[in-house]
């Protein structure tokens, strides 16, 4: 088992690529989309059945070194001030060994 940072981001499905991007270029090389969920935020209540895609919100959940979480919030933050969403980062433990997720 070692340390590593979950980050989890709760964002409008448009902005999902910028997102993704955003990630990528932090160098997060683990992430996981989950399309389409609902709940209840500062936009008020979002339902996950409705029609429109423009009205979706995508859940991202990555994870990366504890040293690498200032790059990934540096890329992300911007996106997020600007088309708006929520950024959760907290402590994790990744339970795979480095050297196996290196040679994925």
């Amino acid at each position: 088992m070692h340390p590593v940072k979950r980050i989890e981001i709760i964002s409008d499905s448009i902005e999902l690529g910028k997102i993704v991007e955003s990630l990528e270029k932090a160098q997060v090389s683990s992430y996981t989309v989950i399309r389409n969920v609902g709940g209840k935020g500062i936009k008020g209540t979002m339902s996950n059945d409705l029609d429109m895609s423009r009205m979706e919100n995508d859940y991202v959940l990555a994870i990366c070194p504890p040293e690498q979480v200032k790059s990934v919030v540096e890329s992300v933050r911007p996106i997020l001030n600007r088309f708006g969403g929520i950024c959760l980062i907290s402590d994790a433990m990744e339970i795979r060994s480095m050297q196996c997720v290196a040679s994925l």
